[in-house]
């Protein structure tokens, strides 16, 4: 059997945990309009979850959607959803691979050491008949001490020197429609197309079923993309949240050389002087 990510769990053995002390378990789900993730949530979760929000985990002094918020602000949050720095966080969103990235990703920039992925997420853990419920989930106090790592993310003014000097590898997570610049971007205001130099990684094209490739397939599908594993890169996608799917794959594959442009483009798509490349070219 294929060798899979250390960062992933199998609907087993966080069946088998369920209510044990220091255990945390975060649904992470987020979608495009249309779709409601805290209803679903509410409706129904795997028992003992809370909620992370991301559209309110958020900068809010940014007009930019899913902006890193400040420690401060991530350690109000996460103490309200009763979670501290040492537990074992386990996060899932709906189909699998999409958001719990992101939320695995930002738990990590902010100190927390064991995090991880549902594979499969809670459409497999439902379709399984594992336990789920519409009740509430009693919060215990608890304190989320941060130790931000501002070393994995990279800022706007930086992202423009990476771009023209070519200092590191980018990889694009959205579709291969939008890199392209034939798909419109779901965002208003936003050109079409990606930043030079960028190769394209679909997330999607890293899980199957929901579940994170194993660790051959991941390589193979990175570096068929034009990722040099050996080099340093930067992880992009729309607003921030699906560079997270790329990154843990990197992770997974040992790559610590790495870092997300939190911007993505959201940012770099609504400059008019940023350079933008349409075409497969």
């Amino acid at each position: 059997m294929s060798e899979k990510s250390p960062f992933v769990v199998s609907p087993d053995w966080l069946q088998e945990r369920l209510g044990s002390p220091g255990l945390s378990i975060v649904d992470g789900s987020w979608y495009f309009p249309g779709r409601d993730a805290r209803a679903e949530y509410e409706a129904s979760h795997i028992p003992g979850a809370v909620f992370f929000d991301h559209d309110l985990v958020v900068d809010t002094d940014s007009d930019l959607p899913h902006a890193l918020p400040d420690p401060l602000t991530f350690e109000r949050h996460a103490s309200s959803m009763g979670i501290s720095k040492d537990d074992t966080i386990v996060i899932y969103d709906g189909p699998g691979l999409m958001a719990a990235p992101r939320a695995w990703w930002l738990f990590r920039v902010m100190g927390a050491k064991k995090v991880f992925v549902l594979d499969g997420g809670f459409e497999r853990w439902r379709s399984e008949g594992r336990p789920v419920t519409g009740e509430r989930t009693k919060i215990a106090p608890s304190a989320f001490v941060s130790e931000f790592d501002a070393s994995r993310v990279v800022p706007f003014e930086e992202m423009r020197r990476i771009v023209e000097r070519e200092e590191a590898q980018i990889a694009d997570a959205r579709s291969a429609g939008r890199f392209v610049g034939t798909e419109p971007e779901p965002r208003l205001g936003l050109r079409g197309g990606h930043m030079p130099g960028a190769v394209s990684v679909p997330a999607a094209s890293l899980s199957e079923n929901g579940e994170l490739l194993p660790l051959d397939r991941l390589r193979e599908k990175l570096e068929a993309a034009g990722i040099d594993l050996e080099r340093p890169v930067v992880t992009s996608c729309g607003s921030g949240v699906t560079a997270a799917v790329i990154t843990l794959a990197l992770e997974s594959l040992g790559h610590k050389n790495n870092r997300l442009y939190d911007g993505s483009w959201s940012e770099w798509g609504r400059h008019q002087d940023t350079p933008v490349v349409t075409g497969d070219k």
